[in-house]
């Protein structure tokens, strides 16, 4: 099956799923009706994964196990009852039922591994907050009672309490992929409705059997009795959608992990049910008796810690953008060197500790040579190259202490603490001999005289390059001196 494969799988399995509501209303109809469909799916995920690359293949084969045991636990659940006359739990069926649990929980974990190799923690907290809030609601209305009948047997209650604990784990895992990073193609989407559809029933069941004698009415109606079942038969179809489409390839690949932002759906979600603890502690007040004082205390001490440490993963975020934004707002986004900002912040601080240390202490401001006529020359991109490959053979010329900085255009400023004027000139020169694609500089220098602020230092050494540019550039001139009292000059032609 290629191509539009899963359009055709989609339609036939959808109007069989129509047509169960008007199938007779006889067990062997239904039940073969059902398991039908299921088994459908089942080699609908075995023909889509033939299609994959074989370390893709493991997450699918398990959903494919989870849907057939569970597509198959309604035949032996119908045998069991109509042929054994077994109703008490457990039954042969439960087995084949709860085995859908595990075995798509694999394939979630396996799937999410591959898509994030590198973890998210966020995403972790975020689904361990909800599943933790509607545990809690399950503990309460469902798994307690269900743990403390005394018309099962000890064996039953287990089994019974089993059903809306693999519920939690589905709806943890399936949190948890929402909320992680990666490709969300439409076999992703396929999953999370089979997933969601699988949960979706399973608390419609859970919902009418609390409804005492109303759900009982309800279950017996035939139509709605069937609409509940189709949910199941849509959960069985989707998985067999979502590994026919193209997609299925890209669900494996790859990513990096997204900054833990929180959307508004996301608050909505964690809000809600971080509010369920405090709601169910109001009813029971309410209701004149608290029978699940420490179920609550336990649940509302655990979204606390979750709360906290989603709170402190935020502040870490806003911390580590703010970091990234001081170092963006002070860094040239074509060089990569420090900025006129950081430079301006720099320099003051420089002068203060060469005045403490009592050491000398030089700036040079250079510029390209001729920089508008490479410009006009050769396009704007070459000459966006010469400054990144200036920039950088600069810098490796210079010593480890000194910092260079883009000025402005093609100018650049370079600090060079601890040195005397003969040996930043020595220093600059080594730079203006590395320079690249046959191109110089001029440069002016100057020594800080211990008392001159940073901007008249910085003027000073300015003055000099013009000077430099006046006596025919390709050279360096120290600031104050006549332009054949340069420090050094170059014999190439200007």
């Amino acid at each position: 099956m290629r191509g539009r494969s899963w359009q055709t799988f989609a339609v036939a399995m959808a109007v069989m799923i129509a047509a169960y509501q008007v199938l007779p209303d006889d067990p062997v109809w239904t039940t073969s009706w059902q398991v039908g469909i299921g088994w459908a799916g089942t080699v609908a995920v075995a023909v889509g994964v033939r299609r994959l690359p074989s370390c893709d293949r493991l997450p699918w084969w398990c959903f494919a196990l989870g849907i057939f045991a569970n597509s198959t636990g309604i035949a032996v659940a119908v045998y069991a009852d109509t042929v054994l006359g077994w109703e008490d739990m457990p039954t042969p069926a439960d087995p084949f039922f709860l085995t859908l649990y595990p075995a798509c929980a694999l394939g979630l974990a396996l799937l999410i591994r591959r898509r994030e190799p590198g973890g998210n923690w966020t995403a972790m907290v975020d689904a361990t907050t909800i599943t933790t809030g509607l545990g809690l609601l399950a503990w309460v209305y469902v798994i307690q009672p269900a743990a403390q009948d005394a018309d099962m047997s000890l064996l039953g209650r287990t089994v019974q309490v089993a059903y809306p604990v693999g519920d939690l784990l589905l709806l943890a895992m399936l949190t948890r992929l929402l909320r992680a990073g990666g490709v969300r193609g439409a076999s992703f989407w396929w999953i999370a409705g089979s997933l969601g559809a699988f949960l979706a029933g399973d608390t419609a069941w859970v919902v009418l059997g609390n409804l005492g004698e109303a759900g009982i009415r309800l279950e017996e109606t035939l139509p709605f009795r069937r609409g509940i079942d189709m949910i199941f038969l849509i959960a069985f179809v989707l998985f067999g959608v979502g590994a026919l489409h193209a997609h299925a390839r890209d669900l494996s690949r790859p990513t990096v992990p997204r900054p833990p932002r929180l959307g508004g759906l996301q608050l909505l979600a964690l809000t809600v049910a971080t509010l369920i603890a405090p709601a169910i502690l109001a009813g029971q007040l309410i209701a004149g008796e608290v029978t699940d004082g420490a179920a609550v205390v336990v649940g509302s001490t655990a979204l606390f810690l979750l709360v906290v440490a989603r709170m402190a993963q935020l502040v870490r975020q806003v911390e580590q953008q703010a970091r990234q934004v001081r170092e963006l707002s002070r860094t040239d986004e074509l060089t990569g060197l420090p900025n006129r900002r950081a430079w301006n912040d720099e320099l003051p601080k420089a002068l203060e500790r060469s005045r403490r240390d009592g050491q000398p202490i030089c700036v040079a401001v250079l510029d390209l040579d001729h920089f508008k006529l490479f410009n006009d020359s050769y396009g704007h991109p070459a000459g966006d190259r010469l400054l990144k490959e200036a920039s950088a053979a600069w810098h490796e010329a210079l010593r480890r202490v000194d910092t260079i900085a883009r000025y402005g255009g093609e100018e650049f400023a370079v600090l060079l603490p601890g040195a005397d004027l003969d040996e930043a000139g020595a220093t600059v020169g080594r730079a203006l001999a590395v320079t690249p694609l046959g191109q110089t500089f001029s440069a002016g220098i100057a020594v800080w005289d211990g008392t001159e602020t940073s901007d008249e230092l910085v003027e000073r050494a300015d003055a000099a390059l013009y000077a430099a540019k006046a006596a025919g550039r390709n050279r360096l001139v120290a600031a104050g001196s006549a332009p054949d009292a340069r420090v050094r000059s170059s014999a190439l032609p200007g």
